[in-house]
C-alpha cells in the first residue's frame, strides 16, 4: 500500500475528512449534556434514597419508590444515549481514516468508509431519540401541586 505523497490527492483527502469531524463535534457536545443528566439523575436517586431512610409515611415511600424506578430507566436509556454516540463517534473517526487511506492509498475502502458513516449517523439518531425520550421521562413525576390549588392569599391586616 505505497503512500502518495502528491499534494492535491493529501488536499483532496482532507477536504473528505473534515465534514465527518463536525459530526464528532456534534457527538461531543451530545455526550457532555448527556453526562451531565446522568450525573443529576445520580443525585437525585440518592436524595430521595436518603429521604426514604428517614420516612415512615406509606404513602411517601410509594412515591419515593415510583420516583427510583423512573430515576433507574433514566439513567439506563442515558447510559445508551452516551453508549450509541460513543459507537457513532467511533465509527466516524473509522469514517475519516477509511477516506483519508482511500484517497491517499491504494486502499479501496470506500465502501466501508460508507458503511461506517450511515452506522455512525443511525446510532447517532438512535441516541436522539433516547435522549427525546428520557427528557420527557423526566417530567412525568412533576406535579405541579400549586397550580391545582392555588394557595390561599394572605388577608392584609386591617387599618385601625
Amino acid at each position: 500500500m505505497p503512500l502518495s505523497i502528491d499534494s492535491s490527492s493529501i488536499t483532496h483527502s482532507i477536504q473528505l475528512s473534515v465534514a465527518p469531524v463536525f459530526l464528532l463535534t456534534a457527538v461531543a457536545g451530545m455526550i457532555g449534556a448527556v453526562a451531565g443528566r446522568l450525573a443529576r439523575i445520580i443525585d437525585r436517586a440518592r436524595v430521595v434514597e436518603e429521604r426514604v431512610r428517614h420516612q415512615d409515611d406509606p404513602e411517601s415511600l410509594e412515591h419515593a419508590v415510583l420516583e427510583l424506578g423512573y430515576l433507574r430507566t433514566r439513567g439506563r436509556m442515558a447510559n445508551g444515549c452516551i453508549g450509541l454516540l460513543t459507537l457513532c463517534g467511533f465509527l466516524i473517526g473509522l469514517t475519516i481514516v477509511l477516506l483519508f487511506l482511500g484517497e491517499t492509498t491504494n486502499l479501496r475502502g470506500h465502501t466501508w468508509a460508507l458503511g461506517s458513516f450511515l452506522t455512525g449517523v443511525v446510532s447517532f439518531l438512535l441516541a436522539l431519540v433516547l435522549f427525546f425520550v428520557e427528557t420527557v421521562m423526566a417530567t412525568r413525576l412533576l406535579n405541579f401541586h400549586m397550580l391545582r390549588t392555588p394557595p390561599a392569599l394572605p388577608v392584609p391586616p386591617a387599618r385601625r
